[in-house]
């Protein structure tokens, strides 16, 4: 056994290392499968898309926010790997009173970085996740930001129109190109009007494959709204999902900027 502290300063006791994981944040998931873990990893959600063969083969304990907790019992797990934003409050406190429960808090590019590092060497991989995270590293520092940075309003959600606000993780992604989120003085994910998208006056609109799963048909309204500013469907994944899929993020945020650039 082991004392781990997690990133709500928690002091959790876990197996060293543990042999039966459940993880219910689907970066984190796909974390767990590039770390090696494909025979300790007992139980997924059904959002855990990546890595396909794990999405198909793993059993599912149900969605992010509603955790079959008897399915969850049923598996015995000895560790369970966490979120707090992804997951709810309630379902995880009743969960760590039976389980050893591991949460990670990500909000900017560098507790993303220390949650990679740490759940490696809680699950005694710590050298790849060190690998992992230098690698990562590496690419951002790569990032060139642009001379004139580009307003940019990032959406999530559709009727109503959600967008991101300066406290998140997608926020920091959009600083890291070089651009400048319009909603950047409200916090966490807040409603945006009409009136307030046309007043902000982006240059350019984002939206999201997840969790709502924009379409073509979105950008002719969004264009109608801002006929000036350009309207593009971006990967979500590749903007909010903290774990080793940060490794292709770098490559779609350079290839995003030339096509802004070129347009």
């Amino acid at each position: 056994m082991g004392v781990f502290v997690d990133m709500l300063g928690r002091k959790v006791e876990i197996p060293h290392p543990p042999r039966r994981i459940i993880s219910v944040v689907p970066s984190q998931t796909e974390l767990l499968f590039d770390l090696g873990l494909n025979e300790t990893v007992v139980g997924i959600t059904k959002f855990c898309i990546h890595p396909n063969e794990w999405f198909r083969q793993k059993t599912r304990v149900g969605g992010t926010k509603n955790l079959s907790i008897e399915k969850i019992i049923s598996l015995a797990p000895d560790l369970i790997i966490a979120n707090k934003e992804e997951n709810t409050k309630e379902q995880i406190e009743q969960l760590a009173e039976s389980f050893p429960v591991w949460i990670s808090d990500i909000k900017k590019l560098d507790d993303a970085l220390i949650m990679i590092e740490r759940i490696s060497e809680i699950v005694d991989q710590t050298q790849m996740g060190i690998k992992i995270s230098a690698e990562i590293r590496a690419s951002f520092n790569e990032l060139k930001l642009n001379n004139a940075s580009k307003k940019v309003a990032y959406f999530i959600w559709h009727n109503p129109k959600m967008s991101i606000g300066n406290d998140t993780f997608i926020n920091d992604m959009i600083e890291r190109i070089g651009w400048v989120n319009v909603i950047s003085h409200k916090e966490r994910y807040p409603i945006v009007s009409d009136e307030e998208l046309c007043a902000a006056k982006p240059d350019i609109v984002l939206l999201s494959s997840e969790p709502f799963p924009f379409k073509d048909r979105h950008i002719l309204e969004y264009q109608a709204l801002l006929p000036e500013a350009e309207i593009i469907l971006v990967d979500g994944e590749l903007f909010s999902w903290y774990g080793s899929r940060l490794l292709q993020s770098v490559q779609y945020f350079q290839i995003l900027k030339q096509k802004v650039e070129l347009s």
